[in-house]
């Protein structure tokens, strides 16, 4: 038995990430604030041309960055019903967001308190860093706070920061690993394989899995399939870091707290091995907004297991987290 959670519509954003294309070459400057402005103006266009989804509920989500995006757009598409009235009216009735960039200030200090509670920093080595930056760690105070950032980065650079037990790997298209496996007689794409966990592919790191979507996307069957314009893009990227994007959000905490005070609800989830952006960091700025307690505590509704993105690594677990949210059932 299948049952329908929710209709999805992905949208590549900014423009030119994915398979989106401007026209004309000022499109593709972008920013966050104008992201948003345009991912607006798609929605209604978008619902102008499927009247039929007019009346369904809108929750808008995304992972990692989209946690400057996300609830700015929330607010953008609220401020845009209340005050311009501009049809069609989104329905918008909450919005969700994983392992979420949020505020520096938290981030960077949840990462600090996330290695040192995993074991990854030394008491003594996290006692300096907090005498001396007092607990600002994304813009150090002092020399010693610097030195004491400076330590901690060389002491987890071989971490894989996006999930701390997973091993951390050169990309298998990397100069250095073709040549040894030219020397070695193999594909580079023929690794060790590691049994026991959750990969799909025989690939020894989850990257590596990663890189076949550069065949995909890019062969011009899959392309004519999903309805990509011909001449409209060229080499697809996973992440183009090319893109004259600015990032002109700081900080979405006081956003949060306007949309809560405005009545939507908000699923804010975590991969609880992420120490890009750990859940430690988003529970701290999760409680500066000093919001009613309605429930007991128990095991935060974390993703456990999962890195940055939790969907990624636990597909099943937050598909399950997600249905639950959207039908009001405990998670």
């Amino acid at each position: 038995m299948i049952l329908q959670v929710s209709n999805i519509i992905f949208i590549d954003s900014p423009v030119g990430s994915g398979f989106s294309y401007g026209t004309l070459e000022e499109g593709f400057i972008s920013s966050d604030t104008t992201a948003v402005k345009r991912l607006v103006v798609f929605l209604k266009k978008w619902l102008r041309g499927h009247p039929q989804f007019l009346s369904n509920s809108l929750y808008v989500g995304g992972e990692s960055y989209c946690g400057m995006i996300i609830p700015t757009l929330a607010l953008e598409i609220h401020i845009s019903n209340k005050e311009s009235g501009e049809e069609p009216l989104l329905n918008l009735k909450g919005y969700f967001a994983g392992n979420p960039v949020t505020d520096d200030r938290f981030d960077t200090a949840g990462k600090v308190q996330f290695f040192h509670g995993m074991g990854l920093l030394s008491d003594e080595l996290y006692e300096f860093a907090m005498e001396n930056c007092g607990g600002n760690y994304s813009d150090p105070p002092n020399v010693l706070c610097a030195e004491s950032i400076q330590a901690i980065a060389d002491c987890t650079k071989d971490i894989n920061l996006s999930h701390i037990l997973e091993p951390k790997c050169e990309a298998i298209w990397s100069p250095r690993i073709q040549q040894a496996a030219a020397r070695n007689g193999t594909s580079g794409l023929t690794v060790q394989y590691s049994a026991g966990d959750d990969l799909l592919f025989p690939f020894k790191c989850r990257s590596d899995a990663q890189q076949l979507s550069y065949i995909w996307a890019n062969d011009e069957g899959v392309r004519e399939s999903l309805g990509v314009r011909k001449g409209t893009k060229g080499e697809w990227k996973r992440c183009d870091r090319d893109l004259p994007y600015a990032r002109d959000i700081t900080s979405t905490v006081e956003i949060h707290s306007r949309l809560r005070r405005q009545g939507y609800p908000a699923l804010i989830y975590s991969g609880d091995h992420d120490s890009k952006f750990p859940f430690v960091g988003t529970q701290a700025w999760i409680r500066s907004l000093n919001l009613s307690i309605t429930d007991d505590w128990r095991p935060w509704p974390s993703c456990w297991g999962a890195g940055h993105t939790a969907p990624e690594y636990k597909p099943k677990e937050c598909l399950e987290m997600f249905a639950r949210w959207l039908s009001g059932d405990p998670l």
